[in-house]
């Protein structure tokens, strides 16, 4: 299955951020902890956006316990690094028929909590059972040893698992960021916590569940429900090996700092602003589909989603004529409704987030020529916008539009189009149209990114490696090389006694 997403450019951690002596000057280590065990924890609501309403409310755990779950973590690894890949594969596919069998009920608390479209959200929960029957089944293949011819002696390298990971996970797509996470590194016999986006809390604790009862020992997958400051002690903990983040820039680079002043692995996937690039003998009919697919994908919130349409001057005209019929045809409407083609965004924060980008993109002479507004009803309405006229140097226009806001480039040729599109502090994916594959392939091998796809928008699949250069992170998810980021690449050596 291909599935088309992603990620949040909303800040994963809180306005307050993770403390640390670097963020704090002259904030000593005994002062942190003293701040962190006695400020007042807050509990966490969640909330619907189509309508604004209260959904549920969770208790946090408190610094204490917190610590408790890194050492029940830690305690449960001494036992699941020895277990065989049998024993680790029978339990991921009881998760992953789980999945299936419920289906309808996973799909409906996604779309409850961050407003996914319901037909989304069932892909969404059928995408994760695939992905844990990929590494269920692969796993010990990935993982093999592999002989190493060198030097006349024979070696080989060994895959071991390191130990206790963190993660901390985004919204916009809530079981499948966390099960892309866990899933691999539980086959690969580390242990795992999980910090996910406060919004779906709901779903982080539903995700537990499913594996508790598939019969995953305690501590091998944990969901925390924490305050932010929390991530940087955990991190720091010497029982935790490794972190993995998806979301912000400042997210990331408050993760990193923390592995890294630790001496610890990390894996960051963070924002994107995807170059779409159509040169003057694409199939324009196909690529206007492609276009409003790949933007309003998830309402727009995907960090792979197409957002910058970079579009050769000879057919630019027609490109936009057609782009903005269709655009102008979506309605918004009640995400648990199948025949919706756009639903809220995630948070009336995230709704007032991408206004105020808006605002700013018009002030700097960009036109909105479809939408550039929000609709006056309660909920975290925007409506499908298409920006022209945005500029090298404006306030947007290296900003990741994390909603329906598509913005149009004119081009005069192929090679400026390749310049425009890695003028750009993001590097995650991007794609290329033509009816010349030949020359897409040129154009894809020139384009600074993780990812580039052909004639289709930047997808996800589990069997493709997932994952960018410059600002949006690095380490790669998903395919045999997701497995490998966490993992120990023993050499071991021998010669003849």
């Amino acid at each position: 299955m291909v599935f088309q997403q992603f990620h949040t450019a909303d800040p994963v951690f809180a306005s307050s951020e993770i403390l640390t002596s670097e963020r704090i000057p002259g904030l000593a280590s005994s002062l942190r902890e003293e701040v962190e065990s006695t400020q007042i924890i807050m509990s966490v609501t969640t909330i619907n956006p189509a309508t604004n309403e209260k959904l549920d409310t969770y208790e946090p755990l408190t610094r204490e316990e917190a610590l408790e779950a890194v050492a029940k973590a830690h305690d449960a690894f001494q036992t699941w690094r020895e277990t065989t890949f049998d024993e680790r594969r029978e339990i991921l596919l009881k998760a992953a028929e789980r999945l299936r069998a419920d289906t309808d009920q996973f799909a409906e608390l996604i779309t409850a909590e961050m407003g996914k479209r319901i037909s989304e959200a069932r892909s969404e929960i059928e995408f994760c059972a695939e992905i844990i029957e990929f590494y269920a089944k692969g796993a010990s293949d990935f993982l093999a040893d592999t002989p190493w011819q060198a030097d006349g002696a024979d070696a080989y390298v060994q895959y071991a698992p390191i130990g206790v990971l963190m993660g901390v996970m985004p919204w916009n797509f809530p079981f499948y960021q966390v099960i892309r996470f866990i899933a691999p590194n539980i086959m690969a016999g580390n242990t795992t916590l999980v910090k996910h986006a406060k919004i779906v809390a709901g779903c982080a604790e539903k995700i537990e569940e499913i594996f508790r009862d598939a019969g995953l020992p305690e501590g091998v997958f944990t969901n925390l429900i924490i305050p932010s400051e929390f991530v940087d002690t955990i991190i720091s903990d010497e029982r935790v090996q490794g972190a993995s983040l998806t979301g912000s820039e400042r997210a990331g680079a408050a993760v990193a700092g923390a592995a890294g002043k630790n001496l610890k692995r990390s894996v960051l996937e963070l924002g994107g602003n995807d170059p779409f690039i159509v040169l003057e003998d694409a199939d324009l009919e196909k690529t206007v589909a492609m276009a409003v697919k790949g933007r309003m994908v998830n309402t727009g919130q995907s960090c792979v989603a197409a957002k910058r349409f970079i579009v050769v001057e000879e057919v630019a005209d027609q490109f936009l004529a057609a782009f903005k019929e269709q655009v102008s045809q979506l309605t918004l409407g009640d995400p648990m409704d199948e025949e919706t083609d756009i639903g809220p965004l995630s948070s009336e924060d995230a709704a007032e987030r991408l206004q105020k980008q808006v605002d700013e993109a018009i002030k700097a002479g960009a036109c909105a020529i479809v939408g550039g507004d929000r609709p006056d009803k309660a909920g975290a309405w925007f409506n499908p916008t298409i920006l022209t006229g945005v500029k090298p140097g404006d306030p947007t226009f290296d900003q990741e539009l994390f909603g329906p806001v598509a913005t149009v480039y004119r081009v005069k040729d192929e090679q400026e189009a390749i310049e425009l599109a890695n003028r750009s502090s993001y590097g995650l994916g991007g794609s290329v149209y033509t009816k010349d594959i030949p020359r897409a392939k040129r154009v894809a091998e020139q384009i600074d990114t993780g990812m580039v796809f052909i004639n289709q928008p930047t997808n996800s699949q589990a069997d493709l490696p997932f994952g960018g250069t410059k600002n949006s992170g690095y380490g790669r998810e998903l395919s045999s090389l997701g497995i490998l980021e966490f993992v120990n690449k023993k050499l071991i050596h021998h010669q003849a006694a």
